[in-house]
């Protein structure tokens, strides 16, 4: 039998972080991964300027610009219906959000796992690879079985972590329910190389047809790029021509340099998701308490994945580290402040996919009085300027049924 502080299922970057930050302090853990190599699974690769702030104050920011040092400091909406110079005349600068972040950061997602998963590994933690057949038994006396190579290991621990991501198993075997909301429409998401017409500078999103698209240049004319779809035409991008009707979806009239970006090279799997958010009661259990992903996940049409898991990272590192008694009550406070952060930031994001990710003559109309609407009126909308700042910095009105209409209802 084995024993440690805490046992964290899960390497990527919720678990790799918390891992990293315990260690460092001088707690011993033992970091469980299944997986061989970190590959690309379409994960977010953009971290929120209030995630960013996450990254410094646990102390992980240096590990990943190591992976990534490429804020994006502009952002430019176009789309069908905006006059590409008046969208580039109100771009929006990304360094005005928060004090001394440079814009939102964008890195490679297997990278980053695997930067910090090294950065566990150098500060004393004990990972292990290739791990199979996880089984937790929380409680008092928490505790995990697992088998590397047909060979069965068995580990205590004061603590158990659930870190393994949208199909969690341990908050499966906890009994933890996860709840969803209905879909609204598919995201799918795609690396290419050889652009390098697009500006590094610059963040774009915005609607034409019958997509959605975001560019999210990552440097040296890489750009990891999205497309939101309707949910009615499932398979729009899948199979072995996928990644090329993907591509070809990027001809829009409205965007300039899409056509650089329809003609690039494909740099990964081509791969969709349904959009919907997820969450739970509570991430908490006796002896046991899930992060990142496995603890509820939000829209990735807002990004907001990496930023989640950072600050899961340090409330819960900061609440460990604080206390030696680690009760469920410990946990209370992350609890509370988890959930009404995925509340906000579920409202966001069901904002933003009725503004830009639905389609058609009234879906286009209703877009352009929103722009309107808000350039003459900051506060409509006002939700959105969470994903940027961090939804807690917003006030509670931004949140509301009355919110809601005056948004979508203009």
């Amino acid at each position: 039998m084995q024993r440690y502080d805490v046992v964290i299922a899960g390497a990527g970057i919720a678990g790799s972080g918390l891992a990293t930050v315990l260690a460092r302090a001088g707690k011993q853990v033992l970091l469980l991964e299944k997986t061989r190599q970190f590959r690309d699974v379409v994960r977010g690769e953009w971290i929120a300027p209030w995630g960013v702030v996450e990254a410094h104050c646990t102390g992980l920011y240096p590990v990943l610009a190591g992976v990534s040092s490429h804020h994006l400091p502009f952002h430019v909406e176009y789309g069908e219906g905006i006059d590409p110079a008046e969208a580039d005349g109100q771009k929006l600068d990304l360094r005005s959000f928060l004090p001394g972040v440079p814009g939102p950061l964008a890195i490679g997602h297997p990278q980053a796992c695997q930067a910090l998963f090294d950065a566990a590994v150098a500060a004393g933690a004990e990972a292990v690879r290739g791990v199979e057949g996880l089984e937790v038994e929380a409680g008092p006396r928490p505790r995990v079985r697992y088998a590397v190579d047909g060979q069965p290991f068995e580990a205590e621990a004061r603590l158990v972590v659930g870190a393994d991501g949208r199909n969690s198993q341990v908050r499966k075997q906890l009994g933890v329910e996860l709840f969803e909301d209905e879909p609204h429409h598919l995201f799918a998401g795609l690396l290419i190389d050889g652009v390098p017409e697009w500006p590094e500078d610059l963040e774009s999103m915005g609607t034409e047809g019958s997509v959605q698209y975001f560019v999210f240049p990552l440097g040296g004319g890489r750009h990891r790029l999205y497309l939101s779809y309707g949910y009615e035409q499932k398979g729009r991008f899948s199979g072995e021509e996928g990644p090329q009707r993907f591509l070809e979806a990027f001809r829009l009239p409205s965007v300039p340099g899409s056509e650089a970006i329809a003609r690039g090279r494909v740099a990964g799997p081509c791969h969709s998701v349904p959009n919907q958010s997820t969450w739970t009661d509570s991430p908490v259990r006796e002896g046991a308490v899930l992060i990142g992903d496995a603890a509820g996940f939000n829209d990735p049409i807002v990004g907001q994945g990496l930023s989640i898991s950072l600050r899961d990272v340090r409330i819960v590192s900061e609440l460990l580290l604080g206390s030696d008694r680690w009760t469920p009550e410990l946990f209370a406070p992350y609890a509370e402040e988890r959930a009404e952060r995925m509340r906000r930031l579920r409202f966001a994001a069901r904002l933003d996919s009725v503004i830009h990710a639905e389609f058609g003559p009234e879906a286009r109309e209703r877009k352009l009085r929103f722009r309107e609407a808000r350039a003459k009126n900051p506060l409509i909308g006002m939700a959105l300027a969470g994903v940027m700042i961090g939804p807690e910095l917003l006030p509670a009105e931004a949140f509301t049924e009355e919110a809601w209409q005056a948004a979508v209802g203009v």
